[in-house]
C-alpha cells in the first residue's frame, strides 16, 4: 500500500499513523525535518486522493487520520520487511528483534509464548 510512495509522502503517512489523528500542524512538528505548512498540507491532500488519508472538521481546523487502522498498515509494512530483509522469515525476523538486547517484560514474554503455542497448534490443525 504504501510502499510506492515517494519519499515525502510515506514519511507524512507514518507520521499521521503514529499519531493516528493531526492537524497539519500537529503533522508538520513531529516531522524529523521542517517542511512548510503548505507542503505538509499538499502532501496530505495528494495522500487523501490516493484513498490513505481522510479528513474531517476538528476543534482546531481539519483533522487528518490514516483511512486504514494503524494494525493494518503496520502488518503490511512488517510483510514486505519480512520479505525484503529475511527471505519471508517471521522467525528471523523475531529473532532480529529478540537480539537488539532490549529485555523484555514478563507480559511480553508471555504474549510472545502464547502467540508462537498458537502458530505452532494453527499449523498442526492444517494438516
Amino acid at each position: 500500500m504504501i510502499d510506492t510512495l515517494p519519499r515525502r509522502e510515506r514519511e507524512v503517512f507514518e507520521t499521521l499513523c503514529r499519531l493516528e489523528s493531526a492537524t497539519t500542524a500537529e503533522v508538520r512538528a513531529a516531522l524529523s525535518d521542517s517542511l512548510s505548512d503548505s507542503a505538509v498540507r499538499t502532501l496530505l491532500v495528494r495522500l487523501e486522493s490516493k484513498g490513505l488519508v481522510e479528513r474531517s472538521s476538528g476543534a482546531h481546523g481539519v483533522v487528518y487520520r490514516p483511512a486504514h487502522s494503524p494494525e493494518t498498515v503496520a502488518v503490511g509494512a512488517l510483510r514486505r520487511l519480512i520479505d525484503t530483509f529475511f527471505a519471508g522469515s517471521a522467525a528471523s525476523a523475531a529473532s532480529a528483534l529478540l537480539g537488539l538486547g532490549q529485555k523484555l517484560t514478563p507480559e511480553e514474554a508471555a504474549a510472545l509464548e502464547a502467540m508462537i503455542d498458537k502458530a505452532t497448534h494453527d499449523g498442526e490443525d492444517k494438516r
